[in-house]
Protein backbone atom coordinates (compact mmCIF):
# COMPACT_ATOMS: atom_id res chain seq x y z
CA UNK A 1 0.00 0.00 0.00
CA UNK A 2 1.80 3.07 -1.15
CA UNK A 3 0.39 6.54 -1.19
CA UNK A 4 1.93 8.98 -3.59
CA UNK A 5 1.60 12.67 -2.97
CA UNK A 6 2.25 15.10 -5.75
CA UNK A 7 3.05 18.64 -4.78
CA UNK A 8 2.52 21.42 -7.24
CA UNK A 9 5.37 23.89 -7.66
CA UNK A 10 3.05 26.68 -6.53
CA UNK A 11 2.43 24.99 -3.18
CA UNK A 12 6.13 24.37 -2.68
CA UNK A 13 7.02 27.99 -3.44
CA UNK A 14 4.22 29.24 -1.20
CA UNK A 15 5.40 27.05 1.68
CA UNK A 16 8.99 28.27 1.23
CA UNK A 17 7.76 31.88 1.13
CA UNK A 18 5.71 31.28 4.27
CA UNK A 19 8.73 29.83 6.05
CA UNK A 20 11.09 32.62 4.99
CA UNK A 21 8.91 35.72 4.84
CA UNK A 22 6.24 34.76 7.33
CA UNK A 23 8.85 33.50 9.75
CA UNK A 24 10.77 36.75 9.41
CA UNK A 25 7.61 38.80 10.05
CA UNK A 26 6.73 36.67 13.08
CA UNK A 27 10.20 36.98 14.59
CA UNK A 28 10.27 40.72 13.83
CA UNK A 29 7.02 41.16 15.75
CA UNK A 30 8.34 39.01 18.60
CA UNK A 31 11.52 41.06 18.91
CA UNK A 32 9.64 44.35 18.79
CA UNK A 33 7.09 43.25 21.39
CA UNK A 34 9.59 41.64 23.72
CA UNK A 35 11.91 44.66 23.57
CA UNK A 36 9.06 47.05 24.33
CA UNK A 37 7.67 44.82 27.05
CA UNK A 38 10.98 44.21 28.77
CA UNK A 39 11.85 47.91 28.64
CA UNK A 40 8.41 48.76 30.06
CA UNK A 41 9.10 46.32 32.91
CA UNK A 42 12.27 48.19 33.81
CA UNK A 43 15.03 46.34 31.98
CA UNK A 44 17.67 48.62 30.43
CA UNK A 45 17.08 49.14 26.70
CA UNK A 46 20.23 47.44 25.41
CA UNK A 47 19.76 44.46 27.71
CA UNK A 48 16.20 44.06 26.44
CA UNK A 49 17.47 44.39 22.87
CA UNK A 50 20.15 41.73 23.33
CA UNK A 51 17.85 39.28 25.13
CA UNK A 52 15.17 39.66 22.46
CA UNK A 53 17.71 39.11 19.69
CA UNK A 54 19.13 36.01 21.37
CA UNK A 55 15.65 34.55 21.76
CA UNK A 56 14.91 35.39 18.12
CA UNK A 57 17.83 33.19 17.03
CA UNK A 58 16.11 30.31 18.80
CA UNK A 59 12.60 31.16 17.62
CA UNK A 60 13.28 31.59 13.89
CA UNK A 61 14.49 28.01 13.22
CA UNK A 62 11.54 26.61 15.19
CA UNK A 63 9.05 28.72 13.23
CA UNK A 64 10.81 27.93 9.96
CA UNK A 65 10.59 24.18 10.55
CA UNK A 66 6.99 24.40 11.75
CA UNK A 67 6.05 26.06 8.45
CA UNK A 68 7.05 22.86 6.66
CA UNK A 69 5.62 20.47 9.25
CA UNK A 70 2.15 22.01 9.48
CA UNK A 71 -0.65 20.41 7.50
CA UNK A 72 -2.48 23.52 6.35
CA UNK A 73 -0.64 26.24 4.50
CA UNK A 74 -3.36 28.79 5.23
CA UNK A 75 -2.89 28.30 8.95
CA UNK A 76 0.85 28.79 8.57
CA UNK A 77 0.34 32.10 6.79
CA UNK A 78 -2.29 33.20 9.30
CA UNK A 79 -0.15 32.43 12.33
CA UNK A 80 3.12 33.76 10.96
CA UNK A 81 2.02 36.86 9.06
CA UNK A 82 -1.01 37.60 11.21
CA UNK A 83 0.83 36.95 14.45
CA UNK A 84 3.76 39.05 13.32
CA UNK A 85 1.49 41.94 12.40
CA UNK A 86 -0.41 41.66 15.70
CA UNK A 87 2.79 41.59 17.76
CA UNK A 88 4.22 44.53 15.84
CA UNK A 89 1.03 46.53 16.42
CA UNK A 90 1.08 45.64 20.12
CA UNK A 91 4.73 46.69 20.36
CA UNK A 92 3.90 49.99 18.70
CA UNK A 93 1.13 50.55 21.21
CA UNK A 94 3.43 49.76 24.15
CA UNK A 95 6.09 52.11 22.77
CA UNK A 96 3.49 54.83 22.29
CA UNK A 97 2.36 54.45 25.89
CA UNK A 98 5.97 54.67 27.14
CA UNK A 99 6.70 57.95 25.33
Amino acid sequence: MSVSHTLSPTLVVSRIAAALLGGYAFVWGFVALSMAGLFALGMPFHDAEHLSSILAFLLYPAVFLWAFAARRLGRVWAVLAGGGAAMTAAASLVQHLLV
